[in-house]
């Protein structure tokens, strides 16, 4: 499986960590990233609420599930702009 976390923080990097112990991952990006995730996923620096670099970042990745760390993000709409997208995303309410 071939997935993308949103996020810089911590919560991002221990999302990363556990998800790369994973024996079904097949490639796991990180949008931006930080350097912890540097080291566990491929950092991808993009602006997180540029919504239509991000897509297209997916798409050209291949990525399967995109999970989302920060809230601002999520409050501007990026789930629903990516579910209008056919991306599969999981996020904490």
């Amino acid at each position: 499986m071939n997935l993308a976390v949103i996020g810089s923080g911590g919560r991002e990097h221990a999302i990363c960590f556990k998800l790369r112990q994973s024996k079904r991952l097949k490639k796991l990006i990180c949008i931006p990233g930080n350097g912890g995730t540097e080291e566990l996923a491929e950092n991808i620096k993009e602006d997180i609420s540029n919504f239509e670099a991000i897509y297209n970042i997916l798409k050209n990745k291949k990525i399967d599930l995109v999970i989302v760390g920060p809230e601002q993000p999520l409050v501007d709409g990026i789930v629903d702009y990516l579910k209008k997208k056919s991306i599969k995303v999981f996020w904490s309410r």
